[in-house]
């Protein structure tokens, strides 16, 4: 006689099966859901008869149901369940899609999924976008006092999310670039670019003319962050950060606030991107 975890399991991958044949918006949620309930179903199933009851599933579900209910997958659904059933992390399993949850299954720490998840939901990022975030330890690369806001959820600056280092990616077989070839690299992948910087950033424009007495000067990019309601300016170094570099875009920073910002938006900020 079959055990019951295994009636209810192989019942609701049946219901995948045929829910996933209709062309339907809420198809990919009905799955979330029901490999949720499967993974507590395993999990329950795993603690009577221990954690290789897994490898007893999916070979019969494979021959009863189909093929893609392998070892892996019914893995993943228990991870799945393990994972989101905890308080910290409990609302959160039902707004994505299950290939957003598969790709945070293998962190371990709770506030980098919770970061990830929450870069998807609030920038509607695709499976494969959200695969490069995590590819790229963006989250890792977020400062110690952001990861804090982010716990305590204290209000962010323009800068918070801003990670360091950033990525630019070259096909170069040079080791040095100059500055002018690091720009036209961020221009060629612009969109690339100001995802990495965070979410609401703009391009303005690039070599951005301004008068300083009686020269011209010129910003190496300069963007807009339509959320924080303040221009951004970025200047690139392929040196390592020097004195004359924080005098020098602070008083690009002074300009663009006495010269171009509104009195209704916020000061300048400024970002130096160097060896």
């Amino acid at each position: 006689m079959e055990d019951k975890y295994y009636i209810e399991l192989k019942e609701k991958a049946l219901k995948v099966e045929i829910f996933d044949k209709a062309r339907d918006y809420a198809k990919d949620k009905n799955k979330v859901n029901a490999y949720f309930e499967m993974g507590e179903l395993l999990f329950k199933a795993g603690r009577k008869y221990g954690k290789n009851i897994i490898n007893n599933y999916s070979e019969k579900l494979m021959i009863e149901v189909g093929k893609k209910y392998n070892y892996r997958t019914l893995y993943r659904m228990r991870k799945f369940y393990e994972l989101f059933s905890s308080e910290k992390l409990t609302t959160m399993w039902s707004k994505l899609s299950w290939s957003h949850y598969r790709e945070v299954l293998s962190l371990k720490n709770i506030n980098e999924i919770k970061f990830y998840l929450n870069e998807c939901e609030s920038k509607n990022l695709t499976q494969r976008q959200l695969h490069e975030l995590i590819k790229h330890k963006t989250y890792s690369r977020l400062s110690s006092e952001t990861k804090n806001k982010l716990i305590t959820k204290e209000q962010l600056n323009v800068n918070d999310l801003v990670p360091n280092p950033i990525i630019i990616k070259t096909n170069s077989l040079k080791e040095e670039l100059s500055e002018y070839a690091l720009k036209q690299l961020i221009l060629n992948n612009l969109d690339n670019f100001l995802t990495q910087l965070g979410f609401g950033f703009t391009y303005v424009g690039n070599e951005y003319k301004l008068k300083l007495g009686d020269t011209y000067n010129y910003i190496d990019l300069l963007l807009y962050n339509i959320k924080y309601k303040c221009y951004v300016i970025v200047e690139l170094k392929v040196t390592e950060l020097k004195k004359e570099h924080t005098g020098q875009i602070m008083t690009y920073m002074n300009y663009i606030n006495k010269n171009v910002k509104t009195i209704e938006e916020n000061d300048t900020v400024g970002i130096i991107i160097c060896k």
